[in-house]
């Protein structure tokens, strides 16, 4: 819903905690957030790309004489082990103690580890999440999952620690490289495809590719591409871009906090797509390896005799136009994917389960609790046909 007195905020009020987008209001935090005030100490967690640019204006409007920042390097390749016992050892030699807080500044990697420090450290304490790219304003700054990555797969250690709010500022998009805004449009098309046909659509025109020049993640790892989008989107758009996700996923989080049921259509992607991630050493984008993932989990559905078949060249142009691939890496074989997807969290007795749509705006499986069973072969023949 709206601010009072407000169109430019948009405040979501269905989970315990808010969730503000808007523009500029990073400068509000302290009028928005009264987990701030109560907090003796603040942890400022952020990446060597994000502070320089944020950190400064987070520590002014919080209190310099209160903040600890702590600096990680970017990328999913250090949200590690190694990197939560890193920050958790620069938090207690600081001395914070268990009234304190934690302010996640960056994109999904800083919101993860980040979150993950505050959810384990002295048995938990509250977190902020203050997304900066799309990808985490969409999506990965809102469920309260935190965690890492190990050698086996993705996020495969982590909990569920809700932040005490989410604060979204539209200003800090301004930064990001056109493959940073497709990335995040992949998570925002998921949305569309799970929930709602209409907010889909828009969210295909507003990805506008420039044909022909491809990313330099998808180039190096041999997936096809569409070109890297042009991302000339006005800022109304970008405020309902990221408001229509927020309001999807909050219902969604609302109604299956801990994932037993709706909440695992989020998956959607994610299987194939972290799979991909993995073998590809994290190398290429997450929204890029989730584009692919969508494709490839679409013509399973298809296969199943589950998904309307209209549905795969409609995902396919709108992924196309949001500059994001849907071919497989040439450098990947499918049986290495498939073998891959085995380490998923979803795995349920040596089968893999998987979150399918059933068309446009709506997904399959309510009656199996969206988590639906696919053998092997089924898989191989789809990611070939891909």
């Amino acid at each position: 819903m709206k601010s009072p007195g407000s169109l430019s905020v948009t405040i979501c009020r269905i989970l315990p905690y808010e969730i503000h987008v808007g523009s500029g209001v990073l400068a509000s935090l302290r009028s928005i957030v009264p987990a701030i005030d109560r907090a003796h100490r603040v942890a400022v967690i952020t990446d060597s790309t994000v502070g320089p640019l944020y950190a400064e204006q987070v520590i002014a409007t919080i209190g310099r004489e209160r903040c600890t920042v702590v600096t990680i390097p970017p990328g999913e390749a250090h949200k590690t082990r190694e990197t939560w016992a890193r920050v958790t050892d620069a938090l207690l030699a600081a001395q914070l103690g268990r009234d304190s807080l934690v302010v996640a500044l960056g994109g999904g990697v800083v919101g993860d580890l980040a979150g993950f420090v505050a959810a384990t450290y002295l048995r938990g304490i509250p977190v902020l999440q203050l997304p900066t790219t799309l990808l985490a304003m969409v999506d990965a700054s809102i469920g309260g999952k935190t965690g890492v990555d190990t050698v086996h797969g993705k996020n495969l250690v982590g909990a569920f620690h809700p932040p005490v709010a989410v604060v979204a500022d539209l200003d800090t998009l301004a930064t990001l490289t056109p493959q940073q805004r497709s990335n995040g449009l992949a998570e925002a098309l998921k949305h569309g495809v799970m929930a709602d046909a209409g907010y889909f659509h828009r969210v295909a025109s507003a990805g506008v590719a420039s044909a022909g020049v491809a990313s330099a993640g998808v180039a190096s790892a041999g997936v096809a591409s569409a070109g890297v989008a042009s991302a000339n989107i006005a800022a109304a758009d970008w405020h309902d871009v990221v408001s229509g996700s927020v309001a999807i996923k909050a219902a969604v989080v609302h109604a299956d906090e801990r994932e037993n049921g709706l909440r695992k259509t989020l998956n959607f992607g994610h299987t194939v797509g972290h799979a991909l991630e993995h073998l590809l050493h994290y190398t290429v984008p997450h929204g890029e390896c989730i584009a692919i993932g969508m494709m490839a989990e679409t013509r399973i559905a298809i296969a199943l005799g589950i998904c309307d078949a209209a549905l795969a060249p409609v995902l396919q142009d709108a992924l196309h136009a949001c500059a994001l691939p849907t071919q497989v890496p040439s450098s990947l074989t499918v049986e290495a994917i498939v073998d891959a997807t085995g380490n998923d969290k979803k795995s349920r007795a040596g089968i893999v389960e998987y979150a399918l749509p059933a068309r446009l705006g709506a997904m399959a499986g309510a009656d199996r609790e969206y988590g639906i069973p696919v053998d092997r072969e089924t898989v191989l023949r789809a990611l070939q046909r891909a």
